[in-house]
């Protein structure tokens, strides 16, 4: 690959990075489902607001893909606080943690998406900083270290995670405010369809936006990369409407199958279906069998799979179900009672 190309694909992805963000709900008005986790927040940032004081620590927690990023966002808006987005991965020294703390205005909001993955040492550092408001700094090494302890300003952290249980104790008892958020009905995909639609200019009817949604994996950043990828199709081949048959028709193209399947999905299902034969195996043998790192398979695949009922997690590992093989228009293989009796 040239320089150019690499460049190109590098504008390319920010440029859909982008319109990715440019589809976001500014307003809790604008988040459409989740219906108990609006409410729910609308009425913490209310009764803050009212009171002057910062929304208590919020852990939004859930799947990829279903607006954590958002509401964070949101909630900084509702605010009007200044935010401040980072990443567990990105703070690797407890100074990447201090320097954030120390810039954050009074009622700021920081924003730590993947807080699962912080580093332990950087995640002490936050223990009194979200209980206290203040921050421990050590000077010097050795028996000649001393600690400062600097007073910060009252912030409101919200943490985002889509793997709850890898939380430590303490951090999880720091939030006063947990949400967990779960996958959209197809009638609220759909909403968002038009809503994206719109924002887009792109003309979509009804019956397009519940084709879309129903393809979609109850997840909003799906729906709404469908509905980019079908808006290019449809430019492509000058079609003026998205409605009902020519979604269909884009996504066939797109290679999404009726139960929002994509190529990477199918071919999970088949490398345990035929290439394995339907025998048990383990998550790492499965990623390199498809190409894919294990997180990837078992945070972003796998817990569609398993919710419609296609793959299931055994003692011994993971198997097609007798949905997924007739899905790929095989046979299923006879009940196996070693196997729970999932056939």
């Amino acid at each position: 690959m040239t320089d150019e190309e690499r460049l190109g694909d590098a504008d390319e992805a920010e440029g859909e990075e982008e319109l990715d963000r440019s589809l976001r709900p500014r307003s809790l008005d604008d988040f459409l489902g989740q219906g108990s986790v609006s409410l729910q927040l609308g009425i913490f940032l209310t009764a803050a607001r009212q009171r002057g004081e910062p929304l208590d620590h919020t852990l939004l927690a859930g799947p990829p893909g279903l607006g954590k990023t958002s509401l964070a966002g949101i909630i900084a808006s509702e605010l009007e606080a200044e935010f401040h987005p980072t990443s567990g991965p990105m703070m690797e020294r407890k100074g990447d943690l201090a320097a954030i703390l120390t810039a954050i205005e009074p009622g700021g909001v920081l924003f730590i998406d993947e807080i699962h993955r912080l580093n332990p040492a950087v995640e002490e550092v936050l223990y009194s900083a979200m209980e206290d408001f203040q921050l421990d700094v050590v000077l010097g090494q050795g028996p000649s270290a001393r600690t400062l302890r600097l007073d910060l300003p009252p912030f409101t952290l919200v943490g985002a995670t889509t793997r709850t249980g890898l939380l430590t104790t303490p951090l999880l008892g720091r939030f006063g405010v947990v949400q967990r958020l779960d996958y959209y009905s197809v009638a609220d995909l759909a909403r968002i369809v038009s809503r994206s639609a719109g924002l887009l200019e792109l003309e979509i009817d009804e019956a397009g936006a519940e084709a879309l949604a129903g393809r979609a994996r109850g997840t909003p950043r799906i729906a709404n990369r469908l509905l980019r990828r079908v808006r290019d199709v449809a430019q492509v081949e000058g079609q003026a409407v998205i409605d009902e048959a020519y979604a269909r028709k884009a996504l066939g193209v797109l290679e999404v199958d009726e139960l929002g399947l994509d190529d990477l999905d199918r071919q999970i299902l088949r490398c345990l279906a035929i290439t394995f034969e339907g025998r048990p195996i383990g998550l790492g043998t499965l990623s390199d069998a498809v190409g894919e790192a294990p997180d990837t398979v078992e945070d972003v695949y796998e817990p569609y799979l398993l919710q419609e009922g296609l793959l299931a997690r055994t003692p011994r590992g993971r198997i097609a179900t007798a949905r997924a093989y007739r899905h790929l228009g095989l046979e299923p293989p006879k009940p196996d009672a070693a196997q729970g009796g999932l056939f």
